[in-house]
Parts: structure tokens; sequence; C-alpha cells
């Protein structure tokens, strides 16, 4: 454990060297010979223009300029450019341009110009199922029963505050019913906001067990497990870059008798059911210049999560993750990023459905896709560098909603090495091939950034048991 502490903030040291030695900083603008440019400016106003829906005081938030202020117009040049990186990560339109209009030598307004996008979805559903494509294609031979569908209906920039209302309807193989709202700001300062959460979940198929990093899973006509969530959230965005979150819940999970029979450790002792508490604390802090697609800028995230309270005893587990994702610009349309990350838990006696494992979104190492690694704690590193090849922005004239009219695509070659290590949990056997030992994957692949924040990743990886292959993924990287 203290190992993996280490290697993270090892981690964390050579890529702050490296944001200081390794990248060609930004050329300085501050000395021009032009006496004009540098002259002192007072803001008089701001305008928005676009926002049909958004209200200014959402826009103006995310600002660090105010009316009545002076600011150096190279400076103030500066600062509009973050600004804008900081209204288009509200991702709540599709363009955002910010203009200076002067109107003396002395004075100068501020235009800010937004195209809003859609935001209300009756979105269907057709989801996967497994960790990733690759699994499901793979590993489950692209069986069409394991997919899910039906409406996910979205309420986004609700009332104009960049509240969020979100009801799921879903059929196939997990039934859900779910409905969350998120409002971001109840005071003036627009500095608090709560979150509620109803969670119904039901499965006639499940993962019961796994074997050789290979989860199993067994079908039944009856019912074989049923999750209920309910719970609220507090977020505390206390600057423009950093938010403290707040979060309780109340779980009750039960299985069928036939999942506590064939994995009496499913639940723990051959119990049925599972109730407890959650609570958990996250530390955001977010410098990235584009949150979907990030090219400079970093995030650095910490998760305190306690599972159970005490009042049931069902569980008692204690979740420490912390990670760090820096991005360069290199110049010459070559980019570098790495992510790492570090998780730690306490629970000796883990019940299998509450098991940890790398294979997950960001904590994953490529060319192990295929694989469930579970993992009491665990370290991941993850590096690309990449070039932008294709570059464009167009509009569709044939759409009639204007929102759905401006078309972006960047495409970018990328080569890669993630690297990590899984400790495994104690006396678990049967999964046991990959943990406690260092893994590494590489491999290059291709990078298309479109549509309404739609990333396509295909990646040719090969892994430390020279084990290679094509991988498809719908996100980002990390």
């Amino acid at each position: 454990m203290l190992g993996l502490l280490f290697c993270f903030l090892l981690s964390i040291q050579f890529i702050a060297i490296s944001s200081f030695a390794g990248v060609v900083p930004p050329e300085n603008h501050g000395h021009n010979s032009d006496s004009s440019k540098n002259r002192y400016v007072e803001i008089d106003n701001i305008f928005i223009i676009g926002n049909k829906v958004t209200k200014n005081k959402i826009i103006l938030r995310e600002m660090d300029v105010r009316v009545g202020s002076f600011y150096g117009y190279l400076d103030l040049q500066e600062i509009l450019e973050a600004d804008k990186n900081k209204i288009q990560n509200l991702q709540l339109f599709n363009t955002v341009e910010i203009s200076i209009l002067d109107l003396s030598p002395t004075k100068v307004d501020i235009v800010v110009q937004v195209k809003e996008r859609w935001y209300t979805f009756p979105a269907p559903i057709f989801d996967l199922v497994d960790r990733n494509f690759n699994d499901w294609w793979q590993n489950r031979n692209g069986d069409l029963s394991r997919t899910n569908y039906g409406v996910r209906l979205f309420r986004n920039n609700f009332r104009g505050r960049n509240e969020r209302l979100r009801l799921t309807l879903q059929l196939g193989f997990t039934r859900n019913f779910s409905l969350s709202y998120r409002i971001p700001q109840i005071d003036r300062a627009q500095r608090h906001g709560i979150s509620f959460l109803f969670d119904y979940t039901e499965n006639k198929s499940i993962g019961f067990r796994t074997e050789d990093h290979f989860q199993l899973f067994i079908d039944s006509e009856d019912l074989l497990r049923i999750e209920r969530r309910m719970g609220m959230g507090y977020r505390f965005r206390n600057s423009f870059y950093t938010v403290h979150s707040f979060e309780l819940t109340f779980n009750n999970n039960q299985v069928g008798d036939t999942i506590a029979i064939i994995n009496p450790e499913y639940f723990n002792d051959g119990q049925d059911d599972q109730q407890y508490f959650h609570f958990a604390y996250g530390l955001t802090i977010d410098k990235r210049d584009f949150n979907p697609y990030p090219l400079k800028g970093f995030r650095f995230d910490v998760l305190l999560e306690k599972l159970g309270l005490g009042m049931f005893g069902d569980i008692d587990q204690t979740e420490f993750n912390a990670s760090l994702s820096r991005y360069f610009d290199v110049g010459k349309k070559f980019y570098l990023s790495n992510y790492s990350s570090v998780f730690v838990s306490t629970a000796r006696d883990q019940a299998y459905a509450n098991f940890n494992a790398l294979g997950f979104e960001k904590n994953l190492i490529r060319g192990y896709e295929l694989y469930l690694i579970e993992a009491s704690n665990y370290y991941v590193n993850r590096t690309t560098f990449k070039r932008r090849i294709f570059s464009t922005k167009g509009r569709i004239g044939l759409i009639p909603i204007e929102q759905f009219r401006e078309f972006p695509l960047d495409i970018y070659v990328k080569t890669y090495f993630d690297a990590g290590y899984a400790e495994n949990y104690p006396n678990y056997e049967q999964s046991s091939l990959l943990t406690n030992r260092f893994l590494f994957g590489t491999g290059a692949g291709l990078d298309i950034v479109t549509y309404y924040d739609t990333v396509f990743r295909f990646e040719y990886s090969i892994n430390r048991e020279n084990e290679a292959g094509l991988f498809f993924h719908l996100k980002k990287e990390f």
C-alpha cells in the first residue's frame, strides 16, 4: 500500500518537473513596442448575445472580468481567453466568442456571443452491458441480448440556470428507472449547489464470479438482483476551478437464493441482501482548456468514500482514490498527456459485489481491455503522445434545427504507453494471473473528435503477455 502511494507521489513529481523542463513555454507577448497596446482600460459594459435560454448570471459567473474594473489591454486579452474556455466548459453552447469593443483609449466594452445547444433530449437508449465494446464483442461474442434499450429524457440547462433534470426508463438486460435533479447554484454568489437521486435497477442475469479475470454470468427467468439507491448531494464551488462535493446515499440490494448458494461470498456469509449508507467526499481542481477533449492544463481529483456507517453491519469499508491528469501543448500540433491514479481500500473480507478492479473507464491499462483485474489496491500511469492531422468546423445547412448544424471534426494520430500494478485481495486465488505483478501495454491509434463532444478511439495495443489486438472506445482516454 505504501509502495503504491510512493509511486503515485513520484509520478506527480515527474509530471510537475516535465511541465517546466519538457514543454516549450508560450511566447511572452507582454513586451510590445506599440505602447497603445499596453494601455490600461476600464470595462464599461459586458454584453451577452445569443443566450435565448441561459440566464446572463450563469455566463457572468464564469468570467474574471467585471464592469468598472481596470486591466492592461494585453492582460485583458489573456483573461478573456481563459474566460472563453470556462464558458465553453459549461457544455451549454456549441460556440463561444468573446471580443473587445474599443469605445475610447481608456474604455472598452466586452461582447460575449454564444450559440446555445439543444437542451431537451428524449434520447433513445442502446447501451452495452459490458465494460467496453471490446469486452462485449470478443468476450461475449457481440451478443445483442447483452444490451439495454429504452429512453432517457434530459432537460439540460433547466430554467436557464444550468440545472439538469434526468429521467431514465430502461429495459433489456438491465431494467432501470432513475430520476435525478441537480441545482448547481442555490445562492446569489452561485457557490453552493444541491442534487437529488433515486435509482431502481433489476436484473435477470448478473455476473456472480470471476475466474482468471473473466467474469461469469448466470441467467434466470426470475429476478436475480434488485438494487435501490436514493440520496442527496451538496456541492461547494469556492473558486472558478475548485469544487468540493459531499454525497450521502442509502443502498438496499437483494439477490436471489441461487446467487447466495453458488457464491456465498457475493454478499458474504451466504446473505441474500445488503443495505448500507454510503458517504463520499470529493475534491476536484480542474484547469483543463476543453473538458470533453483537453489539450492543455490539468485536473486533480481526490475521492474519499465510506461504505457502511455502522447502522446495519453489512459492510464496513473505506476507500481512497487520487488522480492527476496533465495535458501539454508542445507545439507544431503535437500534444502530450499523462494520467496517474492510486487507489487504496481498507476492507480485508470484502463481499464480491463490492470488489474494485482495473478495467473501468480511466483506470484501464490499454491492451488489457478484455480482462477484469480485481484489486484491493492499485496504481495506474498512462501516457499519450499525439499529433493533430486534421481540423475543421463546418455547418450542415440541411439540418432543420439550428443547434445541430455546427459540425466540428478533429483527427489525431497517437502512440501511448500504460503501466500499472494491482494488488490482489487476500485468499482470492481464482483471479490472480495478472495481480501482484507489473503490467504494461503500448500501441498506436487514431482519435476522432466531433459532434456534441463525441469521441471515437481506434487503438492497436500489445500488452506484457504479448497479446495484441485492435480496440475501439467511445470516450476520451482520461
